[in-house]
Formats: structure tokens, sequence, C-alpha cells
């Protein structure tokens, strides 16, 4: 899972933080210390600690999510030129997952 999130970060149809978070729960049950590898990490550690501890998405992240998902949509709508059907699921489907990710709480700033 780790090695699918760091690919995620380089191609833009694979999501990073999905498979991030699933990696941080998994290694908590089976390797402690991979688990805390994964926490402290400089990169990936606080988010996934904003996460675990509140459920929170930082501005930053929350802005380049809905950015990359409206691209993408944009680059689907252009490219490849979709039934309208299939736009408007594309569309519904990203527009739910922006509202979650926008609905989610900031973390509280550290000193």
């Amino acid at each position: 899972m780790v090695g699918l999130g760091i690919v995620g970060i380089f191609l833009p149809l694979l999501p990073t933080t999905p498979f991030l978070l699933l990696a941080a729960w998994l290694f908590s049950r089976s390797s402690p210390r991979l688990a805390k590898w994964l926490m402290d990490h400089p990169l990936f550690g606080p988010p996934l600690r904003d996460w675990r501890e509140g459920g929170a998405i930082s501005r930053r992240a929350k802005i380049s999510a809905v950015l990359l998902m409206s691209l993408a949509l944009i680059y689907l709508w252009v490219a490849f030129e979709p039934s309208a059907i299939a736009l408007l699921v594309v569309t519904g489907i990203m527009f739910i997952c922006g509202a979650f990710i926008v609905s989610r709480p900031e973390p509280p700033n550290k000193p």
C-alpha cells in the first residue's frame, strides 16, 4: 500500500492518500515498527496523524484535491468526449468526494 501511495504521487489518476491511510491501518495491526516509521515520516506522517487524531484535512490538501479533481474532469471532458450520462456520473462522484473532503475539519495550528 505504501508503494502504491508513492506511485500515486506521480500518477494523477492513482490516489495517494487512501493507500497511505490503508497502509497505516494495516501496519498498526501487523508491524508496530513500520507503523511508527510511517507515522513519523516527515512527508506522510503529519497528514496521517491529523486524520487519525481528528479526521482533519489541511486547507492546502483540500485545495489541491478539489483542484486536481476539477482538472481531471476537464481533461476527461476535452480529451475523451464522453457521453452525457458518463460525464454526469463522473461529475456526481467527484462532487460527492469533493464535498466530503471540504467538509472535514482542518487540523489545529501546532506551535
